[in-house]
């Protein structure tokens, strides 16, 4: 995962890093951009605990959780998903859009107030309130040749 921002703070008593200003993360064929985004992480050291004069940190870390917020957009090959914020649980490998959630695919919008994606199994699901969609006759058909 590469994460690109104007700005970076870590806590490493909360097991925090925070990017602010035109985050940019990119991993694999996904991008994403927010205006906040936390990284919520475990401490990988064997068991061995830190004293604050030793330098660097004592083991890798383990990303459980992050949080991006402002202007959250996610880009997949042909599909663009916006919205409010958004939480990766690395654990269980989902992602969850929240608040005004629009995604596209070519031609094709639909709207939502939530979007949670199962990452492993590709099942999508969009839900609380009222959903939307709008879907242009051989839009699908344009795309494939």
């Amino acid at each position: 995962m590469k994460i690109q921002a104007a700005s970076f703070e870590v806590r490493e008593k909360d097991k925090t890093a925070t990017f602010t200003g035109d985050v940019q993360v990119f991993q694999g064929d996904t991008e994403m951009r927010c205006k906040l985004l936390t990284v919520f992480y475990d401490e990988e050291n064997g068991g061995r605990s830190l004293k604050a004069a030793e330098p660097g940190p004592g083991g890798q870390r383990q990303i459980r959780r992050i949080e991006a917020k402002g202007g959250v957009m996610v880009v997949q090959k042909d599909q663009y998903a916006s919205g409010d914020s958004a939480s990766f649980n690395m654990r269980e490998n989902t992602v969850t859009l929240v608040g005004n959630v629009v995604v596209t695919r070519g031609q094709d919008v639909l709207r939502g107030q939530r979007l949670v994606v199962d990452l492993t199994s590709g099942v999508s699901k969009m839900d609380q309130g009222r959903v939307e969609g709008l879907f242009q006759a051989g839009s699908r058909n344009s795309e494939k040749k």
